[in-house]
C-alpha cells in the first residue's frame, strides 16, 4: 500500500487558513466555538467557520472540525449545540468530517449526524489494532494514532486494519502527559486541558537548586538532569517533534495523512512549516526528496530541539538541535496597492539596511537587497526601522511580490 500522504495543517484563523492554503496544505483542522481543544485562542464563531470552510472548499482543500474536547456531565448540552449548528449547515460550508475524542460525542454524533464522516482524535489514545477496530465498528473512518507509537507498532496497525484510514503527527509541539490528557493546568490554573483551556504549564520556568538522577543499575551514566538558564528552567518541556527525515517512510507504508501541531502557532510559523512539508511531498512523488533539503527551514522556526520522539524503535532519537542564528518573519504581505507598491502588516522589529527574503511556496526564497526595497507609513514617510504592530507600505518591484506571502530577515 503506497501513496502520497494528505498533509493536514492547523488554522486557528482566518489568516492562518489562507495561509495554510498558499503554502500547500491539503486539509485543514479547525474549531469552531464550543467545545474544540483550543477553546479560548484558536476558535472561529460559527459565521467564521462557515465562511473558512467554503474557502477551503472553494480550493479544493478538505476542511476538519474539532469536537475533540472530553466533555463532562454539564458539558453535553454544549455538544448538542455544536452538533445541531453543523446539522444545519450547507453542503459548502459544512466540514468534511468531525475530529472526536469522547465515545459519547461520537454516539452523539452518530445519532444526530450519521452521513458525517469521523476521525478519532489522539487524545483518544489509540495505541493498538484491536483498539482501532472497536472505533471503526463505532463508524469511525480515520484514526489518529497516539503519538507514543513507533513506527514498528504504527506498521502493524496498519497490516491488520488495511481499510482504516491512518494519521500521524509529524510536526509540532509535544506533550508530556499521555496523548495530551494533562492534568496540569486544571491543578494550577482551575483550566482543563481536556476541555480546551490549557495554560501550557509544562512550558513554565520553575527555579530549581539542581537536579542530577542517576538509575540504580545505570551507574555513571545521568537519568534526568535539569538545565538553569537565567535562575529558571523549563524542566518539563518536552522537545517539538520533527519527522521530515520519514517522509518516504510514511508513503511506503500506507499512513493517509500526516499532521502538522500548532493552531496556536503564528502564520509565519505555519507558512514555513507548511512549505516545507509540502515541498518535500512534492519532491517525494517526483523521485527527488533530499531531507537535508527541508530541515533548515524547520529548525528557523524552532523554539526548542526538534526530535524524531518516538518515532523510532528500540528507544532510539533523532535530535536536530535548534538553529543558532534564526531569521524573524518581517511582515504579511495583506494587499497589492499599486503597481510597485504592497501593504505590510509588520510582525517583529527590522532594520531596513538588511536584505528582506520572500517566502515564495515551493521553498523559493528570493531575496531583495536593503536598495531593490523600502517601507513608507501612511503619510509617505521612508522608515529605516519598521515596528511590530504596524501597517506599512512596501515599496518594490520584485516579480515574486504576491498577496498572501510572508516576509522574513535575509541571512546576509
Amino acid at each position: 500500500m503506497t501513496f502520497l500522504p494528505e498533509l493536514l495543517a492547523p488554522v486557528g484563523n482566518r489568516e492562518k487558513l489562507e495561509t495554510a492554503i498558499r503554502y500547500g496544505a491539503d486539509a485543514v483542522y479547525l474549531g469552531g466555538p464550543i467545545m474544540n481543544l483550543r477553546a479560548k485562542s484558536a476558535a472561529f464563531d460559527w459565521d467564521a467557520l462557515c465562511d473558512g470552510i467554503a474557502y477551503a472548499h472553494q480550493h479544493d482543500v478538505s476542511a476538519y472540525m474539532c469536537l475533540n474536547a472530553l466533555p463532562r456531565e454539564q458539558d453535553l448540552k454544549k455538544v448538542d449545540e455544536a452538533l445541531e449548528h453543523i446539522s444545519g449547515m450547507d453542503d459548502a460550508s459544512r466540514p468534511d468530517a468531525l475530529i472526536i475524542a469522547d465515545p459519547g460525542v461520537l454516539a452523539k454524533t452518530r445519532k444526530l449526524l450519521p452521513d458525517m464522516p469521523i476521525h478519532l482524535s489522539t487524545q483518544a489514545n489509540t495505541a493498538n489494532s484491536s483498539s482501532a477496530a472497536f472505533w471503526q465498528d463505532f463508524g469511525v473512518s480515520r484514526v489518529n494514532l497516539a503519538r507514543e507509537l513507533d513506527l514498528q507498532a504504527i506498521m502493524n496497525i496498519r497490516r491488520a486494519l488495511p481499510d482504516l484510514e491512518l494519521e500521524v503527527f509529524c510536526h509540532g509541539a509535544m506533550c508530556m502527559a499521555v496523548s495530551g490528557r494533562c492534568v496540569m493546568s486544571a491543578h494550577m490554573n482551575n483550566r482543563s486541558a481536556n476541555l480546551g483551556l490549557c495554560t501550557h504549564p509544562c512550558r513554565f520556568d520553575y527555579q530549581v537548586k539542581a537536579i542530577a538522577i542517576e538509575e540504580k543499575t545505570r551507574p555513571g551514566t545521568l537519568a534526568w538532569e535539569v538545565y538553569e538558564e537565567d535562575g529558571y528552567s523549563s524542566i518539563l518541556a518536552a522537545e517539538d517533534l520533527c519527522l521530515i527525515k520519514f517522509l518516504p517512510w510514511f508513503m511506503e507504508n500506507g499512513v493517509h495523512a500526516i499532521k502538522i501541531e500548532g493552531r496556536m502557532k503564528s502564520g509565519g510559523y505555519l507558512a514555513q512549516v507548511v512549505d516545507s512539508y509540502a515541498t518535500g511531498l512534492r519532491a517525494l512523488k517526483a523521485g527527488t526528496f533530499r531531507a537535508d533539503d527541508h530541515l533548515g527551514e524547520l529548525l528557523n522556526t524552532a523554539s526548542r530541539p526538534l526530535t524524531s520522539g518516538f518515532f523510532l524503535p528500540e528507544g532510539k532519537r533523532v535530535t536536530y538541535p535548534a538553529a543558532e542564528v534564526q531569521h524573524p518573519i518581517v511582515g504579511r504581505i495583506l494587499a497589492q496597492t499599486g503597481d510597485e507598491s504592497w501593504q505590510v502588516a509588520v510582525r517583529t522589529r527590522f532594520d531596513c539596511s538588511k536584505p528582506l527574503c520572500i517566502l515564495v511556496p515551493g521553498l523559493e526564497r528570493p531575496v531583495m537587497a536593503s536598495t531593490e526595497y523600502s517601507f513608507e507609513n501612511p503619510q509617505g514617510e521612508r522608515r529605516d526601522t519598521v515596528h511590530s504592530g504596524t501597517t506599512l507600505t512596501l515599496r518594490a518591484s520584485h516579480p515574486a511580490l504576491s498577496e498572501g506571502l510572508f516576509l522574513r530577515e535575509a541571512a546576509e
